[in-house]
């Protein structure tokens, strides 16, 4: 249990002395970078699935 104790004691005092936490401002300019990321990976995801649907459309017509 001391062992325990001692680990909490050493990671508070780590997160709240020993970790540079960033800024107001960086958080901020960090979520708009994931955000536009999260958006163009989102419209390439979406323009491969509408890509080989198309082209399966196709596939399937040259049979029927």
């Amino acid at each position: 249990m001391a062992k325990v104790v001692e680990f909490l004691k050493e990671s508070y005092v780590e997160m709240t002395e020993k970790v540079t936490w960033p800024t107001w401002l960086e958080l901020q300019n960090s979520a708009v970078i994931v955000l536009v990321a999260s958006i163009i990976i989102a419209l390439l995801i979406l323009a491969m699935d509408q890509s080989a649907g198309e082209a399966l459309k196709l596939f399937y017509k040259s049979f029927a």
